[in-house]
């Protein structure tokens, strides 16, 4: 998953302008907005490996189709839709077992390590994509992003606790978690990180363009993650709290985002996408231990895939926005996380609000 969209920017990027091959990726990103939670209510209702398989097959068979179709623009957006389609949904599935796996009161911990420990995949995925493509070019990319799905696909239900697991029998409402309106101002809070976090590769690819590096966009997202990872290892220290934290968190998160449109040199901007990465697991954290609290029995699953699909909504939407603002200046392409990461603390300053009121 993390190969995933830097494969398809740099398969697009050989043949289409970069706002065309943001489009590309936001393509990708909304496709797996539409299925995750469709998916996560089949397996809140059933069980995990039988959707977990079918689903990565259909994204496996959405990367060939990109790869094989050379540089037409219908295969490869028709591709990359199938593949967004298709995305497995591991994140929602784990999450839903770690109450089953740690005690209650180490939940908390749990998420965040959990969180922290992802980002070494946003890490080491975009330098197996560049290590790919240098090897074997762009298509490659994508075919090992396909490999490594199915691959991650046979580890997770080969657990035991996979295979056992079942959904929780409750009572059922059409609107599923949806219907916690707290929760869906979480989800617009969510939607504003994501649009956030989704134009940084974007704008960064631009950057290296400029810099006379494509490569170095890679590194760059790399810096990013690495500043995630220990941001979120630092957070499981610090006794992650849940929705109160929010809007602390999430300023921090949108504050983060402000020095990048100083467009410094490569070095010093591989550290400020460090230092901006830090606050993105609080408040993953934050908002997963909001939903544990807000939304109803049997919709756990759902409710990690909305968070999940929020945030990919905002990401495909922030690649889709930053793109022609690339075209026009660097500087104008960082803009949007900044603007967008204030949107998402009001969101969540009025979730904080509206709990205090509940609460009085």
């Amino acid at each position: 998953m993390a190969s995933a969209p830097l494969a398809l920017l740099l398969f697009a990027r050989e043949a289409h302008s970069l706002a065309m091959a943001g489009l590309v990726v936001g393509a990708y990103t909304a496709g797996m907005a539409v299925s995750a939670p469709l998916l996560a209510r089949i397996v809140d209702r059933w069980r995990q490996p039988p959707v977990l398989w079918g689903s990565a097959l259909l994204s496996a068979a959405g990367f060939l189709l990109v790869a094989a179709g050379g540089n037409g623009l219908p295969a490869t957006m028709t591709g990359a839709v199938l593949a967004g389609l298709g995305t497995p949904p591991l994140e929602a599935c784990l999450r839903a077992l770690w109450p089953e796996l740690v005690s209650a009161d180490r939940v908390a911990a749990a998420y965040s390590l959990d969180i922290a420990v992802q980002e070494v995949i946003y890490v080491t995925g975009p330098l197996v994509t560049l290590l790919a493509v240098a090897v074997a070019g762009p298509p490659t990319g994508l075919i090992v992003a396909a490999l490594l799905q199915l691959a991650g696909v046979a580890l997770f239900v080969s657990t035991p606790l996979v295979r056992t697991w079942r959904g929780v029998s409750a009572h059922r409402h059409w609107a599923g978690p949806l219907r916690v309106p707290q929760f869906a101002v979480i989800l617009l809070g969510v939607l504003g990180a994501g649009a956030a976090i989704g134009s940084l590769p974007v704008v960064v690819t631009g950057y290296a363009e400029a810099a006379g590096d494509r490569s170095l966009s890679g590194w760059l997202l790399a810096a990013q993650a690495t500043g995630a990872l220990v941001g979120g290892l630092l957070y499981m220290r610090a006794r992650p709290g849940g929705p109160a934290r929010l809007p602390l968190v999430t300023a921090a998160l949108a504050a983060g985002f402000v020095p990048l449109l100083a467009v410094p040199g490569p070095v010093l901007m591989g550290v400020l996408l460090a230092i901006a990465g830090m606050s993105l697991p609080p408040v993953l954290t934050a908002v997963f231990l909001a939903a544990d609290e807000l939304t109803p029995p049997g919709t756990a699953v759902e409710a990690f895939a909305w968070i999940i699909t929020a945030f990919t909504v905002g990401s495909a939407a922030g690649a889709a926005i930053t793109g022609p603002l690339v075209g026009e200046s660097i500087r104008y392409g960082f803009v949007l996380a900044p603007v967008a990461g204030l949107l998402a603390v009001v969101a969540m300053v009025a979730v904080s609000l509206s709990r205090r009121r509940v609460l009085v």
